[in-house]
């Protein structure tokens, strides 16, 4: 599998150490991070030095969502909060919220954003007012596969029901019609669209990811809708990487802040 890369990240060392509301909030995170930017350069955020790190999905999703101005959006499992931030730059007056379970980086993510971020299992959350869109980079490696290090098993492994409990979660949060954009692997896309199925979503997008033209898919964006009953769709997908480096149509998205529709 062609790896994906990570954010371009720099030192720590290098921001300076005024003191601002921000980084006073930071240190409370007791996490150790580095800045990084995104959409070249026009994001900046900060992320763990160790454990977790982003990769391109989070823009993918973020990109993939069918976010309007005004609209209500959650991210699920929002980490340090880079998909949200990619999402705001994209669709500027959109009311974003995430929710994380890892104390630390719901903290952190508060910070990155400045959005409320809800410390809590997905699972088990509340919401006043429904949501019209929720994206989701759910943990899917098995438990069973090697262990990965510290701070990462929470954001990357699961058991094979996490995935059901999630979308059933997602679908009680959204209104009727609201969608959910998700990526999975594309050897668990059986899977996912059954899981999709029983919680009630239909009329599934499937955008592969190709990491190359001629090579097979080894990730898909999936996107759905609450209470939809028409039929399914693959999509042309998108091809990553061209040459030495990322294609043109991946660079639109991860570099320009493109939409994948």
């Amino acid at each position: 599998m062609e790896m994906i890369a990570p954010a371009t990240t720099t030192p720590a060392t290098t921001t300076p150490a005024t003191t601002t509301p921000a980084t006073t909030a930071l240190a409370t995170t007791a996490l150790a991070t580095t800045a990084g930017t995104l959409l070249g350069g026009r994001v900046a955020y900060r992320q763990p030095t160790a454990g977790y790190r982003t990769g391109i999905e989070p823009v993918l999703i973020a990109a993939h969502c069918p976010a309007r101005p005004g609209d209500r959006v959650l991210e699920a499992g929002c980490g340090a909060g880079a998909g949200l931030l990619c999402l705001m730059a994209r669709v500027p007056g959109v009311m974003a919220e995430g929710v994380e379970i890892d104390p630390a980086m719901a903290a952190l993510a508060r910070v990155n954003t400045g959005l409320t971020i809800h410390e809590a299992d997905i699972t088990t959350l509340t919401a006043a007012r429904p949501y019209d869109h929720a994206f989701t980079n759910p943990p899917w490696r098995s438990t069973a596969s090697t262990a990965p290090a510290a701070g990462r098993a929470l954001a990357l492994q699961a058991d094979p029901a996490l995935l059901g409990r999630w979308l059933d979660a997602l679908a009680r949060l959204l209104r009727p019609r609201g969608t959910v954009t998700l990526v999975q692997p594309a050897a668990q896309l059986s899977h996912a669209l059954g899981a999709l199925r029983t919680a009630q979503f239909g009329a599934v997008g499937v955008t592969p990811l190709w990491p190359r033209a001629g090579l097979p898919a080894k990730l898909v964006l999936l996107r759905a809708t609450r209470g939809a009953r028409g039929p399914d769709t693959l999509h042309p997908g998108l091809v990553l990487h061209d040459g030495a480096g990322y294609s043109g149509a991946a660079q639109a998205v991860l570099r320009d802040g493109a939409a994948i529709d």
